[in-house]
């Protein structure tokens, strides 16, 4: 299989081959050998596995159905490096390995959990002294939690209090105003560091990612007695409702968040317009 040399500069891509690709029978198979079946095969015990969501020290570690938003992503990173070195079969024939890896249409969805303020205040004071930075930050700004954890001490400037953003999914490096207490935040985390140190450092001096941040998180969760499938992504969510419901131009928001005014409106649109309707009311003689 070409997994290797595609992921040799692909650390996430690495590590989703080493779980679900190296190990399984696909990886025995080769390249011209390759046939739909071959791959429908794969693409069923992926799905049947259980999505990790924390692990405890003592116990089980906790699991959930692997969604299919999940299985998308899982899915891509092989689409991607068969494609560097097959040509797609002919439809509906045994050649047509492309089609047993067509991502699931409308997986993502709408996003559902929302947590209120109070909720989120509760979960910031139910995380660990290490985590708690970390998760008040994905409270206070809607980046994607990678992109948070990406941030260096060089990214805020204390001066103008700005943060450039640089390792996000637009690939595009942007710089935004911060509010007060987000500025508070940044600049507390930014002292006597280097500008290439992580922004928010863990105990061990390394920068947060999803393998790390999801059991403080899952702990957090459950100790502020939160819905347990609340995760950084719901912060997110949590954040961007609340600046559409504020009114904030949605163009701005997805500015701010880093995504589309379209996936803006698809997913917001309608707090955007019951915003609308709540200020005409307050018109009302």
């Amino acid at each position: 299989m070409p997994a290797g040399e595609y992921a040799k500069d692909r650390p996430e891509a690495e590590q989703r081959f080493k779980r679900y690709v190296y190990e399984d029978a696909i990886a025995k198979v080769k390249l011209d050998k390759l046939r739909r079946r071959h791959v429908k095969g794969w693409r069923e015990r992926l799905a049947a596995q259980p999505a990790l969501v924390s692990r405890r020290k003592k116990g089980n570690p906790v699991e959930r159905e692997r969604a299919p938003s999940t299985v998308n992503r899982d899915m891509a990173v092989l689409r991607a490096a068969l494609s560097k070195v097959l040509s797609p079969g002919a439809p509906n024939s045994e050649a047509a390995w492309q089609e047993a890896l067509k991502a699931i249409p409308n997986a993502n969805g709408r996003r559902t959990l929302y947590l209120d303020r109070t909720q989120r205040k509760t979960l910031i004071e139910s995380s660990d002294a290490e985590a708690a930075p970390f998760v008040r930050a994905l409270c206070l700004l809607p980046l994607r939690p990678g992109a948070m954890a990406a941030l260096t001490a060089g990214d805020f400037d204390k001066r103008t209090s700005e943060l450039t953003i640089g390792k996000d999914k637009t690939g595009k490096p942007r710089r935004i105003q911060l509010p007060q207490e987000a500025a508070q935040l940044l600049a507390k985390q930014a002292k006597n560091k280097l500008p290439g140190a992580p922004l928010f450092m863990r105990a061990n001096g390394k920068a947060w990612d999803k393998d790390s941040w999801k059991r403080p998180i899952a702990t957090a969760v459950a100790a502020a007695e939160l819905p347990a499938d609340a995760t950084a992504y719901t912060l997110r969510h949590s954040t961007i409702t609340d600046l559409v419901s504020a009114g904030l131009p949605l163009l701005t928001i997805a500015q701010i968040s880093g995504t589309s005014a379209e996936m803006i409106e698809r997913h917001y649109g309608h707090l955007a317009s019951d915003a609308a309707v709540k200020a005409l009311g307050e018109l009302a003689l």
